[in-house]
């Protein structure tokens, strides 16, 4: 190679880690509509919990995909359920569990916090309810810790960015059926 080749190649390779960066992925965790599995019902909630994603089926073959904080590994919750109630700004009291397992951290919430952006819950929730019509404590809700997406943090319940549980919110009605994987 001669010097005016290395001098014409030189720009290109102070370039090349800059292509490399722009080459990564973005948030993981940022909605994404995917291709997933046939056999999901259209409008239907599915949560791989090993993996750290919410689906919500839009077409046959379509989801919209979402990250999430999920329990920690003796606190997933795995099962059917379906959306029983929906709330924004929730108010939030810890199960007499949580208070149990870590009395120093949720016993001062005990009767309860109002909603509100410093509210655990976050911006809206999803309470998912049993066959019988139970409510089954697990809720899917936003966070104060946008950080903990990705994780296995929480206490059972499957945490969503604020901004996405509010657009999960608004696309599904009380009645949709959710599956926990």
């Amino acid at each position: 190679m001669n010097r005016r080749q290395l001098l014409m190649l030189a720009p290109a390779l102070m370039a090349a880690p800059a292509l490399l960066r722009a080459a990564e992925p973005a948030d993981r965790f940022q909605p994404t509509e995917v291709a997933i599995r046939d056999g999901f019902e259209v409008g239907s909630i599915v949560v791989v919990s090993r993996d750290f994603y919410l689906y919500h089926v839009v077409a046959p073959g379509r989801a919209i995909r979402y990250g999430v904080a999920v329990g920690t590994d003796e606190l997933i919750w795995r099962g059917r359920a379906t959306i029983g109630r929906k709330a924004e700004w929730p108010s939030w009291t810890p199960t007499p569990q949580m208070i149990e397992r870590s009395p120093d951290r949720y016993a001062r919430y005990a009767d309860g916090m109002p909603g509100g952006p410093q509210n655990p819950l976050g911006a809206r929730a999803l309470y998912l309810y049993d066959a019988r019509g139970n409510d089954t404590a697990i809720r899917i809700h936003g966070t104060t810790e946008p950080g903990s997406i990705g994780r296995a943090v929480s206490n059972g319940c499957l945490r969503m960015r604020n901004e996405a549980v509010m657009a999960l919110y608004e696309q599904v009605p009380i009645g949709t059926p959710v599956y926990v994987y």
